[in-house]
């Protein structure tokens, strides 16, 4: 896939049944610019692969020393449920397709310190009763 500003290769090409994917590492050359965002490369493999952008995940993306080629990895999925139920939760907040919901800090530390007073089971039984 090349463009005026960055030309896209992918290697290690793997199709993988048991996840529902495609995974490869993702290849980039961008020497006229810094670097380039996750989210126009999900768009371009999209469209490399003739899927939606949905299902295309980018990660572990490391610039070589000097700049101008970048490396890193991209599955992509059959479909957004297996997507939903393969990926780690952290990658499908960073989607959108998922929220975390994180209570207050006060309550967090309560609930550390109520759990410090039991043992085994009864800790876990007393972190859920109590809210």
């Amino acid at each position: 896939m090349a463009d005026s500003t960055a030309t896209i290769r992918t290697r290690k090409f793997l199709t993988n049944r048991l996840l529902a994917r495609k995974q490869m590492v993702v290849d980039i050359i961008h020497p006229a610019r810094a670097n380039i965002s996750k989210d126009e490369l999900r768009e371009k493999l999209a469209k490399m692969y003739k899927v939606e952008k949905e299902v295309v995940f980018c990660f572990g993306f490391r610039t070589a020393f000097g700049g101008g080629k970048s490396t890193g990895f991209a599955l992509i999925y059959d479909n957004l449920e297996s997507a939903k139920k393969f990926e780690p939760k952290y990658r499908l907040v960073r989607h959108g397709l998922m929220e975390i919901k994180k209570a207050s800090r006060k309550q967090r530390k309560e609930r550390k310190n109520r759990g410090k007073k039991l043992r085994g089971t009864k800790k876990a039984k007393a972190a859920v009763a109590k809210k």
